[in-house]
């Protein structure tokens, strides 16, 4: 686990509470991280490890993800953008009032550091988005359409994480399972290991995973609401860093973004849309530099 890391938990207006880690406060500026649906802040500890001796780190984990509770129901991702931000306000005040602060996200974490940006301009100094999951427009009119009659739920997506395994008898056999298989093909041995250290807690069978499979799925069977027009609103300096062999729709909405919006720049890097897990070395060294020349 990252060093000198302090759990931080804040209840929420909506009625729930959520958590998280920070490290030490040092006066550094300081990264506010977000994680990827199914998984929590700390299975990025190997990127985010070389980024702690130049910037404080505030990992903010979702709805349902790591310790954070359920809540209920799936309150969508506008919401959880909004009740990220109603925490992250608290903290910043609190711990550092007058240090620049950098929105990092990844996948639907990304989405949601960009809203937090775009709905709050003086939030943050600078965005970084890893391989954020911005559906293209003609995307966002077809999940719009299957919505209305219901289909969003049909999805591969939505219908393989229902079904997904999440018991397993202890971490060597949770490692074996998960090692090079589907959306963990091409990771670190280190970062599978993290994922496996904190996405999975203890149960009365071994282990299983923190985030229930029908909250995974929920997300993937809905949407941001308002999308473009709130990208179109985003007027924090903000770097993309994407997969070369991500999502299709990824890469596309990356290039639009860049073209359209003067305040978004983008990149392609080697790898999957799990790139910063598959090279988290290279992912934080490239970091550093693009955060060291803004």
């Amino acid at each position: 686990m990252l060093k000198h890391l302090k759990q931080w938990e804040y209840k929420l207006s909506a009625g729930y509470t959520v958590r998280g880690y920070h490290t030490e406060v040092t006066g550094k500026p300081v990264i506010h991280f977000v994680h990827g649906n199914g998984y929590c802040g700390l299975v990025y500890e190997e990127m985010l490890r070389p980024l702690i001796d130049h910037y404080d780190v505030f990992i903010s984990d979702i709805q349902g993800h790591g310790e954070s509770d359920v809540g209920g129901r799936y309150r969508g991702w506008n919401r959880n953008a909004e009740f990220c931000t109603e925490a992250w306000q608290h903290f910043k005040q609190k711990l550092w009032p007058d240090v620049p602060a950098i929105a990092m996200g990844h996948s639907y974490g990304g989405v949601i550091s960009a809203f937090m940006m775009a709905n709050n301009p003086s939030l943050f100094q600078q965005g970084l988005l890893l391989d954020p999951v911005f559906l293209n427009k003609s995307l966002m009119r077809l999940v719009v359409l299957s919505e209305t009659f219901g289909l969003l739920k049909f999805t591969t997506l939505a219908k393989r994480a229902k079904s997904r395994r999440s018991e397993w008898k202890d971490k060597q056999e949770a490692f074996d399972y998960f090692h090079q298989r589907g959306m963990f093909k091409g990771w670190e041995d280190r970062c599978l290991w993290s994922y496996v250290n904190h996405a999975l807690k203890e149960s009365t069978h071994g282990l299983t995973l923190k985030c229930p499979p029908r909250r995974e799925s929920a997300i993937f069977a809905s949407f941001p609401k308002r999308l473009w027009s709130t990208l179109e609103r985003l007027d924090t300096p903000t770097h993309i860093l994407h997969g070369e062999r991500s999502y299709p729709f990824v890469l596309k909405s990356a290039e639009v973004l860049h073209k359209s919006n003067p305040s978004v720049t983008a990149q392609a890097l080697p790898g999957r849309h799990c790139f910063m897990l598959e090279r988290p070395q290279e992912t934080a060294e490239l970091i550093l530099s693009l955060l060291s020349n803004k």
